[in-house]
């Protein structure tokens, strides 16, 4: 294709409603005619084959900028982080060796299996409670994919009930600074969330410390290896980020887990048939339709990646939404089967910065799907959804459901 412009596909992708409503034509023309692709307009590479993203995630060489740097960049989600200029300013997501390792072998302790598995009645309880307020029609967004992981990391975290409804437009101010696109206005609004956010769990840290809980708080603040703990700047930035991602990334996947079954019918026919199909079909829909759209790393090192010398300096933007649908390392890519046995996506990330979340937001998943299955034969799409202008966390803001 002589006159493809890799450079406006990309664009498009990151800016055009209808190009993120639906990104994956586009996907597919980036990875068939420019997989690996140095944008004309900045120091930035893009890299839609899944082999080399994976690459590119487990590479060392390929991490984080510096704290000096990032502090003159846009990296992030809250502005007092770039302002801040020490390295315990920085969550674990943005930091590299040894640093990284330090922090994130005290903050794993939260989201050990047990831990994780012990949240499963609370799950679906909040399951249970949702879909009876919705009584079969609603908007599904509002109605049970917000407001369930909303609910589940506010209990893992130790958010009161009575502060949840505070929280929750903060969060959606919060995660528009991670856009590609966000304006400076955009910016500045998820500044000012970042800092109201820090101020209330400030307040909540120092409660929790005279007295501790039975929550993700707690047990930060209390997490000891050999004599080393995290700071308290610490404990708010990764708090913050936990709290922040565990709301959109895993709405947005019930959200797309709903639109595939429905387009998908047949395949809701197998689950429904078959409930051991279960985990499986949630792995599918976050290969399908990710969540999570972008992943971006910066260059320590100068390196080869399929046959490109990327310079030291560079940042590599790995497209997950196009990786997953790689016909090199999924058959048939772009249909939706809930028996797929290719399942080593990249949609949790890959290498140190792989999500830690990723056991809480399956689980969610995984009861969500179990509990439509267990009240509804039918499920319907009432009218087009209403997207979300965003590609990094892709997904509907609205989406009227039927139920019977």
């Amino acid at each position: 294709m002589s006159d493809f412009d890799p450079d406006a596909t990309i664009i498009s992708v990151l800016t055009d409603r209808a190009a993120i409503a639906d990104p994956y034509p586009r996907y597919r023309a980036l990875r068939e005619h420019a997989p690996i692709h140095r944008m004309a307009i900045a120091k930035m590479w893009i890299v839609s084959c899944f082999d080399d993203a994976r690459a590119v995630l487990r590479d060392p060489r390929c991490g984080n900028p510096s704290p000096e740097m990032f502090e003159q960049g846009r990296a992030g989600i809250d502005g007092s982080m770039r302002r801040a200029r020490s390295r315990e300013s920085l969550s674990i997501l943005q930091l590299n060796p040894p640093d990284h390792g330090r922090i994130r072998g005290l903050v794993a302790r939260a989201f050990t299996p047990r831990r994780v598995e012990k949240l499963r009645p609370e799950v679906e309880a909040i399951a249970d409670q949702l879909l009876d307020a919705m009584g079969g029609s609603g908007d599904f967004v509002s109605g049970l994919a917000f407001p369930l992981p909303a609910n589940v990391i506010s209990a893992l975290v130790g958010v009161p009930e009575e502060d949840r409804e505070f929280l929750r437009p903060l969060i959606g101010d919060l995660t528009v600074g991670i856009e590609p696109s966000a304006s400076d206005d955009e910016i500045a609004q998820a500044d000012a969330a970042g800092a109201t956010m820090r101020e209330y769990l400030a307040d909540l840290v120092a409660a929790r410390r005279s007295d501790p809980g039975d929550d993700l708080l707690s047990v930060l603040i209390h997490a000891n290896e050999d004599g080393d703990q995290l700071t308290e700047n610490e404990i708010l930035i990764n708090t913050l980020l936990i709290y922040a991602a565990g709301f959109e990334t895993t709405t947005h996947l019930i959200g797309n887990m709903f639109r595939a079954f429905v387009a998908n019918p047949a395949q809701l026919d197998r689950v429904r048939a078959d409930r051991s199909l279960i985990p499986g079909a949630v792995e599918e829909v976050l290969r399908y339709d990710p969540p999570v759209q972008l992943d971006g790393r910066y260059l320590h090192e100068s390196m080869e990646i399929g046959g490109h010398v990327i310079a030291q300096g560079d940042s590599i933007i790995t497209l997950i939404g196009a990786v997953n649908r790689d016909p090199a390392d999924f058959e048939n890519p772009a249909s939706f089967d809930v028996g797929r046995t290719e399942t080593q996506t990249l949609s949790f990330g890959s290498g140190i910065h792989y999500c830690l979340g990723a056991a809480l937001a399956r689980l969610e998943g995984q009861v969500v799907l179990g509990k439509l299955l267990d009240r509804y034969e039918t499920w319907e799409i009432v009218g087009e959804p209403t997207w979300r202008p965003r590609i990094t966390l892709r997904g509907v803001e609205h989406m009227e459901v039927s139920l019977s």
